[in-house]
């Protein structure tokens, strides 16, 4: 990083970084950041910031779906890695600041934990691709997420440790992290859902579609025998078998939610 640069990069972190502690746990990335990667990473927080102060000033809007790319998912039809939930409040200064609850699995571990985190901590992961995409949320599905994220009991209710990266959308065995944010998106639309069964009930009423993902029983094999988050015990063994794997990916939940009129068309930043 060039010496002129590190008190700009000083200036975006004390701005994007958030203050508040997480729920449980602590992440950790697969490969140490570097000075190139902590900029570029704050950079996108910060354009990401500007973009949607600007959508909050010409519409209201206050929550969105917002996703990153940060694994190279391209051989599998996926554009975008992970999603998280963001929304519009102030801090500690009384500042509007932009937060993201998520979930995140422990280094390659079978378990996650669910994180408030700022912008930046947002972007720092080791980005695949320098984009970032969301789409608002409808007016009156607004209104309800942000109740729900501002308190900590209930953005927990429908979360569990167990995690597998490839994890089924219609069981309960595992929950990775894009499956975490729609069934928490059912719990806020729908008073009535109490548990994961009734929130993917929801889902299905709604007619979410998930990805399906063509793994051959090597691809699937050598995944469950070297990484701990990876599982296919909850996918049905028809399928299975048929190198058919249903998940939960960003781009069928940015389709899904235009189709049933929960959000308006992703914005993509690059």
């Amino acid at each position: 990083m060039r010496a002129r640069n590190i008190p700009r990069v000083v200036a975006l972190a004390a701005a994007l970084l958030c203050a508040q502690p997480v729920f449980a746990g602590r992440s950790c990335e697969a490969r140490k950041p570097t000075a190139v990667s902590i900029e570029r990473g704050l950079v996108m927080a910060e354009r990401t910031h500007h973009a949607l102060e600007a959508a909050h000033a010409r519409d209201g809007t206050q929550v969105v779906l917002l996703a990153r790319a940060g694994q190279d998912l391209g051989k599998y039809g996926v554009r975008y890695s992970h999603l998280g939930i963001a929304y519009r409040t102030r801090d500690a200064q009384g500042a509007d600041v932009w937060r993201i609850v998520h979930k995140l699995n422990h280094c390659g571990t079978a378990d996650a934990a669910i994180y408030r985190q700022g912008l930046g901590e947002f972007f720092l992961d080791d980005l695949w691709r320098q984009e970032a995409a969301w789409v608002p949320l409808a007016p009156a599905l607004q209104s309800q997420m942000a109740a729900l994220l501002r308190d900590d009991a209930r953005a927990m209710r429908l979360h569990v440790r167990p995690y597998s990266i490839v994890s089924y959308p219609w069981a309960t065995k595992y929950q990775q992290s894009n499956q975490w944010a729609i069934e928490t998106l059912a719990l806020a639309a729908e008073p009535q859902v109490r548990s994961r069964e009734q929130a993917q009930a929801w889902l299905r009423l709604k007619a979410y579609e998930p990805a399906v993902l063509r793994l051959g029983p090597l691809t699937r094999l050598g995944g469950r025998m070297s990484a701990a988050n990876v599982a296919f015990d909850d996918h049905p063994d028809a399928k299975r078998f048929a190198n058919l794997i249903e998940t939960v990916t960003v781009d069928s939940v940015f389709a899904w939610t235009q189709r049933a009129g929960l959000s308006g068309p992703p914005v993509v930043l690059r």
